[in-house]
């Protein structure tokens, strides 16, 4: 417990700085831990990042993650669009399969894209959300923080009926609620201090369902890591394990709030 709490502050030191800032830093450090995500992913099912297919995964990884004003600049200059550059890179990824003659197969070539997909989107939004304002960025991870403090200390008091066994064995019902009532009060103490233009009704709703999704990511992730038979996604957060580890929930949460028209 030491070790996670010395991690943590020294990490959100280290951290938040760059989300006060913003702008380029903020960026380049979203590029940095997204790339260390892609990486982490890729080793449970043993391809190297530093391989062909893990190159073409990590150009896909960067196209994704552009902010929408570098994707613009890009179309104007090369005429081609992120899309187009995504398709290109699964060509590239099924003509090496032939290259290697299937020493590396169609499987891979979709669990790469799938990677830089689950990494990609999550972390672009993070970008998107930070350009909006400060707010709603503190308010994403003010959601997902006291969601999984609350889920863990009250499912680790009251907890007793199992949430998913199979995937995640510590998890329990109790904690799940527990994780989406201490997210409701917490926004609204949010709201108090940070005024966010949205009305009470609409901010609980959102942060219920923005909630439920941070979860659901968590078990995503817990998924991933139980199918390749592995503790934690990486150690690069000593006591807290990986950057995917660490952000999962992030990344379902952030391009919900803008599929809920909550951002932008």
């Amino acid at each position: 417990m030491k070790q996670r709490i010395i991690t943590a502050i020294i990490a959100a030191a280290l951290f938040i700085p760059f989300v006060i800032y913003g702008q380029l830093p903020f960026t380049i450090l979203i590029y940095a831990m997204a790339a260390v995500g892609l990486y982490e992913i890729l080793k449970m099912r043993t391809i190297s990042l530093f391989s062909v297919p893990g190159i073409i995964a990590l150009f896909t990884l960067f196209i994704i993650l552009m902010p929408d004003d570098w994707a613009n600049t890009v179309h104007e200059v090369t005429n081609y669009s992120k899309i187009e550059y995504v398709f290109i890179a699964t060509i590239l990824l099924l003509i090496y399969t032939v290259l290697v003659k299937n020493k590396f197969t169609f499987d891979d070539v979709g669990f790469l894209l799938a990677s830089a997909m689950y990494v990609g989107i999550g972390f672009h939004f993070f970008i998107t959300t930070r350009a909006e304002g400060l707010a709603y960025v503190v308010y994403a991870l003010v959601i997902v923080w006291t969601t999984d403090s609350g889920a863990y200390f009250i499912g680790r008091k009251l907890g007793k009926n199992k949430l998913w066994p199979e995937i995640s064995p510590n998890k329990t019902i109790e904690g799940f609620v527990g994780g989406i009532v201490v997210a409701i009060i917490s926004a609204i103490i949010f709201q108090l201090i940070a005024e966010i233009d949205k009305s009470y009704v609409t901010l609980i709703i959102v942060t219920i369902v923005a909630s439920v999704f941070g979860q659901l990511g968590d078990l995503v992730e817990s998924a991933i890591k139980r199918h390749y038979g592995v503790k934690d996604s990486g150690k690069i957060l000593p006591g807290h394990g990986g950057i995917l580890d660490r952000f999962d929930s992030l990344l379902f949460v952030l391009p919900l709030l803008y599929f809920l028209h909550f951002i932008g």
